[in-house]
């Protein structure tokens, strides 16, 4: 029996961060890079710089492959199929990737699921828009269905007033409006799930944002309620389950108290996911081994977790431009930090890595948080100070 080659569409830092795993497991990673210098390329054993929104280089680059997988979900559904027609083994397959790539199809899902969804409906014009608006409250949220990222392709509407910003989004395609939600704070629930129907969870963890950006992830949530706990891992699971969901899904969450659920589904995505970095240090079995397990139809690992809790905090770039530098001043500092770069350049605004604190005995959350924050700091800024941690929780 020989080992599998992995193929993944898409170069960049998930990619990347599936290679450890990879090695360690014997498997061999092909990944289809946008270019020769994107993140995963110096990490992997075999590269091809190649278009994914070209069927023929798509295929080309499938050619050898055991499974084709993905860093990013922008493949287009109608190529994905057209793989899949040629016997490609396509994990996640493109009718579950569908609900990760196009909002609409994923709200839709989740209504039929009878699973908690936000207010929401289909708008074409500035007029739909408005009569969403005043049907269901001010303010509304406006999404472009596909594409959007890190707060990209979202947009917070105050009054019908405020809806003049968004008449150049309407473009001939339909828009996804939402209602605000007032919610407590963010979750997410990290599940993976094999083509033969095994699943494993790993804890819900409160994911704060920064700008639209995931800037810090707990691990456990703290002070989330047991029976809330266990009904939104179950209704990831569900989601997985329903939808053919194969590799890692990450369902990002509102948690709404004084609602009968108690949360409300944001988004989902197809993939190794950002909440699911505090995986690599603070679980038994990372989301990156997991996600490769799972698309080999692999048992899956423990979820378990390795400390009390585990806190994730990444850093983007910023007046230090030269990030080995601060290694030195920064693994003296807080030696039970870990650190995970991205292999990118530095730009302001940029993520370029993340790091990782597990608990140790009779830690606190509060001294968890501070050994990550004052870890990213340094590696941000290239020197040691007081740690300023944001309190968006």
């Amino acid at each position: 029996m020989t080992f599998p080659v992995i193929g993944v569409v898409g170069g960049g830092q998930l990619a990347r961060m599936m290679a450890p795993a990879a090695v360690q497991l014997g498997f061999t990673l092909h990944v289809l890079a946008e270019g020769p210098d994107v993140s995963a390329v110096a990490a992997v054993a075999s590269s091809t710089v190649g278009d994914y929104r070209s069927l023929e280089e798509l295929r080309a680059f499938a050619v050898g492959v055991d499974v084709l997988t993905f860093d990013h979900e922008h493949v287009p559904g109608e190529l994905l199929r057209a793989l899949e027609a040629d016997g490609v083994n396509v994990q996640p397959p493109s009718s579950a990737l569908a609900h990760a790539q196009d909002k609409i199809v994923m709200r839709r899902a989740i209504d039929r699921l009878g699973l908690p969804n936000p207010e929401w409906d289909e708008v074409s014009s500035v007029t739909e828009l408005c009569a969403f608006g005043d049907r269901i409250g001010w303010p509304v949220v406006l999404k472009t269905p596909r594409g959007g990222y890190d707060g990209k392709g979202v947009m917070i509407l105050d009054s019908p007033a405020d809806t003049s910003r968004a008449a150049s989004w309407f473009t001939g395609g339909t828009l996804l409006a939402e209602a605000k939600v007032d919610f407590s704070r963010e979750l997410s629930a990290l599940v993976a799930r094999t083509p033969s129907g095994s699943s494993r969870a790993w804890p819900v963890v409160h994911s704060i944002q920064v700008d639209g950006v995931c800037d810090e992830v707990i691990a456990p949530a703290a002070d989330l309620p047991a029976d809330l706990a266990t009904t939104i891992g179950s209704a990831a699971l569900r989601i997985a389950d329903e939808l053919g969901v194969t590799g890692v899904m990450a369902v990002e969450l509102f948690q709404t108290p004084g609602t009968e659920a108690g949360f409300m589904v944001n988004e989902l995505a197809m993939r190794p996911h950002n909440s699911g970095h505090w995986t690599m240090d603070g679980a038994v079995t990372g989301q990156f081994e997991q996600h490769l397990r799972a698309v080999l139809d692999l048992p899956l690992g423990s979820t378990a977790t390795l400390g009390e809790v585990t806190v994730m905090k990444n850093y983007l770039g910023g007046s230090n431009v030269d990030l080995y530098s601060a290694y030195p001043v920064a693994l003296a500092a807080e030696p039970a930090a870990k650190i995970h770069a991205y292999g990118k350049d530095v730009r302001p605004g940029r993520k370029i890595g993340h790091v990782n604190a597990v608990a140790l005995a009779g830690e606190s959350l509060s001294t968890v948080r501070d050994r990550a924050e004052r870890t990213a700091a340094i590696l941000r800024d290239g020197q040691d100070g007081p740690a300023m941690r944001k309190e968006n929780t």
